[in-house]
């Protein structure tokens, strides 16, 4: 299976005390980077083995990830990697909008700490001058995680993780990063330059917009996408 050769080399993560959380996150992290792709069907054996966890503690990690909707269980197929609805991304855009906007709009006053979004912003250009595409959507998720961060709250950094790993199902979907995220690297500076300046309505204004085209966009690539046999039989 795709993957696995690779997951083997997290099994130095998990200790003695390993618990099937920290299963999932290994897992979770494995997804979102797109080694098991949305339709893949996990293999308790193949993954239990890379990993050297029981049958028990797999399932475990398992359950808890299909109560994130990364995977779902199918009756006497298994458990597979999630495929969106395209309804799915258009809602896990409308979330994004509430929770991000808010964030920006309840920081206070300036100057704010922008460390995160700082190395977040120089990474995925960084990435694009080496036409690493792949490397820029990391980057950009990495600056919408830092941007919410900024709340200073353990229950939306929890939420927000849920909801971009289960946005990356879809990017893996559509096969043009580069056409994905791109255009978004301008608009990350823009949005970080508001801040900066301690322009938090601007800032605002600016994320605002970005998400709004984003969705709109993305939800048109994956439409595409799904209608392709190859994806959801997959």
């Amino acid at each position: 299976m795709s993957g696995i050769d690779e997951l083997a080399d997290d099994r130095a993560l998990l200790s003695r005390t390993s618990t099937a959380e920290r299963v999932a996150d290994i897992l979770r992290t494995r997804i979102a980077e797109g080694f098991f792709p949305p339709g893949t069907r996990l293999s308790e054996d193949s993954i239990g083995g890379a990993l050297g966890v029981s049958r028990n503690t797999l399932r475990e990690a398992f359950r808890l990830l299909t109560h994130e909707r990364l995977l779902v269980h199918e009756l006497n197929r298994g458990v597979f990697v999630r495929v969106l609805a395209v309804e799915d991304v258009a809602d896990i855009y409308r979330t994004r909008r509430l929770v991000e906007c808010a964030v920006v709009r309840s920081l206070g006053e300036p100057p704010f700490d922008l460390d995160g979004l700082v190395g977040a912003v120089e990474e995925g250009e960084k990435a694009a001058r080496a036409a690493d595409w792949t490397g820029v959507s990391t980057a950009n998720i990495h600056f919408h995680r830092e941007l919410v961060a900024m709340a200073g709250s353990a229950r939306t950094d929890e939420l927000m993780r849920g909801v971009l790993a289960e946005l990356r199902l879809a990017f893996h979907v559509v096969d043009d990063a580069r056409g994905l995220h791109q255009p978004y690297l301008v608009r990350n500076r823009e949005i970080l330059d508001a801040l900066l300046a301690g322009e938090r309505a601007t800032a605002e204004r600016l994320l605002a917009r970005y998400l709004d085209d984003s969705r709109t966009r993305i939800v048109e690539v994956y439409a595409k996408a799904v209608d392709d046999p190859a994806v959801t039989d997959a």
